[in-house]
């Protein structure tokens, strides 16, 4: 299953690298696209509950490491959910 990282610039101008195990994120989330932080996390919700149910398909188990991003970037959007227009930009996303 082809793996991949995506990099993010958080409206504080900080950067996060963070993993996919499936290219299905590429359906939700666009390189040097910027997204408000709702929308934002409802894409990266779908993108990696898509991405850990495609890894269920192949191997008879969610993946962890899916959730754990997921999980990562609930916590660190919460630091922006009360600033107006805060947005989230995809700066790659890399095989």
């Amino acid at each position: 299953m082809p793996e991949l990282t995506f990099r993010l610039r958080w409206p504080d101008g900080s950067e996060t690298v963070n993993y996919s195990p499936s290219t299905v994120v590429t359906q939700f989330l666009s390189p040097g696209a910027s997204y408000g932080i709702d929308d934002f996390l409802l894409r990266a919700r779908l993108a990696l509950r898509a991405a850990s149910a495609r890894v269920e398909h192949k191997y008879g188990h969610p993946c962890a490491r899916a959730h754990a991003t997921l999980d990562t970037l609930e916590g660190r959007a919460k630091m922006f959910v009360e600033i107006p227009a805060a947005e989230v930009t995809i700066m790659a996303i890399s095989p």
